[in-house]
């Protein structure tokens, strides 16, 4: 089980991509939460399988259809108690 922090800049916001970040992670059985930050980036944790989580990182910066992911910044984490993937304020 590995846990990862998630910051994805560039046109992110209003394009629809959270709920589709939340709809890849119930697919790949991830837990964590996503959500926009004022500065117009995403940020997000994700947790899972070692093979999970990567799937989610690549799903992450492809982004949905109409965004375009600049950067993502992906830091280390310890894994704890999570139930579900939520969209945060």
């Amino acid at each position: 089980m590995i846990r990862r922090h998630v910051l994805v800049s560039g046109l992110v916001q209003g394009v629809g991509y959270r709920y589709l970040a939340r709809k890849h992670a119930e697919r790949l059985a991830v837990t964590g939460w996503v959500r926009n930050l004022p500065d117009g980036s995403v940020e997000a944790e994700v947790q899972g399988s070692e093979a999970a989580v990567q799937e989610m990182l690549r799903r992450l910066e492809a982004g949905p259809p109409g965004s375009h992911v600049t950067e993502l910044v992906v830091t280390e984490l310890d894994p704890r108690d999570d139930e579900g993937f939520r969209i945060t304020r």
